[in-house]
């Protein structure tokens, strides 16, 4: 099914075959999870192109795909590969491939053209199927474990990396395969940088702390943020916490099949600007999730990607004040036909 969409789409594009090296890309169509490798496919073929290492691993993986060894360079393979079926115009991933790479292709180039081409396969993805909605399924509720763990664990007193570490250890050994990113956790003053840095900043009492955690099972990723506090929160977290809930909300309510990611992000802006404090939500509402934890669709000020149903995204509206810290408050989301179901279900309210 895959291919076919890939295959059609080649078709709409002028293409007689694609070179595809983007690794989320690569694993997606063939299921091969090797590092290094390039896949080749036309209206009949598919070809995967690696070396030495990955022989046995793509016969497991990929037994759709025929292999073909690669003992020197790519690129002198290249021009036979092309050959083989029969294309004239060739479309690679522009956005990958490096300036060398396309250099080291377009010298064997001789009897076929080499065409740019843009997120074809990352369109194809951004619409999940339900094996992929069960695999992100899985990565969530293992977030959801872990920021609960968490929640109990945090006492005044504790570093960041002190807690960043507990909870690596909490995914680990909970099922994951790896972290879906570098934890960030930014206590207190901290919390202001959206993408803060896991530091030796002492946790103090009271005050917010943004966790914003990941976990991959079966290669795919969850991503969640919560901020909480260790101790009784004060008036002004209460506040910043409450616009920021309100306005991931009514998002979330209001979110339909057919809106550009822009439209869906001013949802939520809007209800944070009624509040004051438009100037202190700089990024986007959100993203899409899978493969790799950043994808289509884009979910902010200047997304024209049209939400569809089986788009899996997150909804994660923020205020940061610098000298204080900040709120962000993220959900995972899937588009269904009348709105958005809600898969992340970690609690939200604040303690005290």
């Amino acid at each position: 099914m895959r291919l076919t969409k890939l295959r059609e789409t080649l078709a709409t594009e002028g293409l007689d075959a694609i070179l595809i090296t983007q690794p989320e890309n690569r694993r997606y169509l063939s299921g091969f999870t090797g590092s290094d490798g390039v896949l080749l496919i036309s209206a009949d073929e598919a070809i995967i192109a690696t070396d030495f290492r990955y022989y046995e691993q793509v016969e497991k993986q990929a037994p759709d795909f025929r292999l073909a060894k690669v003992t020197a360079k790519f690129k002198s393979l290249l021009p036979e590969l092309v050959q083989q079926v029969g294309a004239k115009t060739v479309g690679f991933e522009s956005v990958h491939l490096t300036v060398d790479q396309h250099q080291e292709w377009q010298e064997v180039a001789e009897d076929f053209d080499l065409a740019p081409t843009t997120e074809l396969v990352e369109r194809i993805r951004a619409v999940k199927d339900e094996g992929e909605l069960g695999k992100i399924k899985k990565a969530i509720a293992l977030a959801d474990q872990a920021i609960a763990h968490i929640a109990d664990f945090i006492e005044p007193g504790m570093t960041e990396k002190e807690v960043a570490w507990e909870l690596e250890v909490f995914m680990r050994t909970h099922g994951a395969e790896k972290l879906a990113f570098d934890t960030i956790l930014g206590s207190g003053p901290n919390g202001a940088m959206p993408h803060a840095t896991v530091s030796e900043r002492v946790i103090q009492a009271g005050e917010p702390i943004v966790i914003d955690l990941g976990a991959m099972v079966d290669g795919y990723n969850s991503d969640l943020t919560r901020t909480i506090c260790a101790g009784r929160p004060d008036d002004k977290f209460q506040e910043i916490h409450a616009i920021v809930l309100e306005a991931q909300l009514t998002a979330e309510r209001n979110i339909r099949p057919g809106m550009q990611g822009k439209q869906a992000d001013a949802i939520a802006r809007k209800v944070i600007e009624e509040a004051g404090y438009g100037e202190n939500y700089g990024h986007g509402l959100g993203h899409g999730v899978g493969l790799a934890v950043h994808e289509k669709p884009g979910v902010g000020r200047l997304s024209e990607d049209v939400l569809q149903p089986g788009m899996v995204f997150t909804v994660e509206p923020g205020i940061y004040l610098p000298g204080w810290g900040g709120v962000r408050i993220e959900d995972i989301v899937v588009m269904r036909e009348d709105g958005v179901e809600i898969l992340t279900q970690a609690r939200k309210e604040l303690n005290g």
